[in-house]
């Protein structure tokens, strides 16, 4: 992680383009050797932050009250992970918006955005796959090969991730990505979650 911030650091102080790798290894105290063995480019340096959050919204629908259909635990972790200062500093936030408004001029950044925005959608459909057989192992792999649970968490997760990338480019979504990222997912409650595969 600390060659993630490094490169964080760098990109939003003196922009992507003026950033090299070498740079980013001497900012996080390694060898530009030691940089290559996990990363391939520059740009894949902050694919773990990217995941970060990602990663929290994710265990935050696990992590919902049971008693929360689907949708309203989508709407409870928005809640819980898409308000500024709540578990994530300030700071973090602006670094956050800075790395995604840049991944909206860098195709490269761009790229390693939408892999960990995919890797997501592939997690989201096991958490909520787990939420709705109670954990029944069974349950859950029948539930992970149903296409509408499939499509829900990928409407679930553009919905976020719209809102998110909305805040990140508009100075006047200056108060978060949340009220849009709710508007978004409200739309979703009266998704068939339940709905098995077909065919």
């Amino acid at each position: 992680m600390a060659i993630a911030r490094a490169a964080a650091r760098l990109f939003v102080a003196q922009g992507l383009r003026a950033t090299r790798a070498e740079d980013i290894a001497r900012a996080a105290g390694v060898a530009p050797r030691t940089f290559y063995r996990y990363f391939a480019t520059k740009e894949e340096a902050v694919a773990p932050l990217y995941a970060l959050g990602a990663d929290r919204w994710a265990a935050a629908v696990r992590e919902a009250p049971a008693a929360l259909s689907p949708s309203e635990a989508l709407e409870h972790a928005a809640r819980h992970t898409l308000t500024p200062g709540a578990g994530v500093s300030a700071s973090s936030w602006e670094s956050a918006r800075t790395l995604i408004r840049l991944a909206g001029s860098s195709p490269a950044l761009r790229k390693v955005w939408a892999e960990v925005c995919q890797t997501t959608e592939r997690r989201l459909v096991e958490v909520l796959a787990a939420r709705l057989s109670g954990g029944d192992d069974n349950v859950a792999a029948r539930l992970r090969a149903a296409p509408d649970l499939h499509f829900g968490a990928a409407v679930a997760g553009a919905a976020v991730r719209v809102a998110v990338e909305h805040w990140a480019r508009a100075p006047e979504a200056a108060r978060g990505p949340l009220e849009p990222a709710l508007r978004n997912l409200e739309r979703m409650r009266g998704f068939a979650w339940e709905a098995g595969p077909t065919g």
